[in-house]
């Protein structure tokens, strides 16, 4: 069985995200979401809400799971015995990043391959930040994310406010 990890922080996750996660879900027979804890970025959910509502988000795809993890990916890849790692790539300027970081992965883990999945052209411009962003200021955000992440936005934002 081939099993991917999709990783990164969603906070919250996006249409964009959920477009990748499901290119991917065509190519592997499992696909993890790998939920980072470790990051460089304040983030407005905890990692439990960011578990929970990429969990709610993922439903529809039967081979997709979703696990918080911290420490390093290529250590939480290898625990779950994947493959692979998949990266969402949304415009020209994410490659230079995204090829960085999977140099660094493959001198840590040479049996993990990355595996770069391209955004569809109606994904393509969202971003977590800008979500955030929109709904911090009482935009819609419904044609960006999915509905348990709108409440949750919402949620928060009245708690902010």
């Amino acid at each position: 069985m081939k099993t991917a990890v999709y990783a990164g922080t969603f906070d919250p996750i996006t249409d964009g995200h959920l477009s990748v996660l499901s290119s991917a879900a065509k190519v592997f027979d499992e696909v993890i979401v790998g939920v980072a804890a470790d990051n460089n970025k304040k983030t407005l959910f905890t990692l439990e809400e960011r578990t929970q509502l990429a969990k709610l988000s993922t439903a529809h795809l039967n081979n997709v799971r979703v696990e918080a993890f911290s420490g390093l990916l290529v250590n939480f890849a290898r625990s779950q015995g994947a493959t692979a790692l998949v990266r969402g790539l949304r415009v020209v300027s994410d490659f230079e990043y995204e090829m960085q970081m999977a140099l660094f992965n493959k001198d840590l883990c040479s049996d993990l391959e990355t595996v770069f999945f391209i955004a569809d052209a109606t994904h393509s411009f969202i971003s977590s930040s800008q979500v955030r962003n929109i709904a911090s200021l009482g935009g819609d955000i419904s044609k960006y994310v999915s509905e348990p992440v709108v409440k949750a936005l919402r949620r928060k934002y009245q708690d902010h406010t």
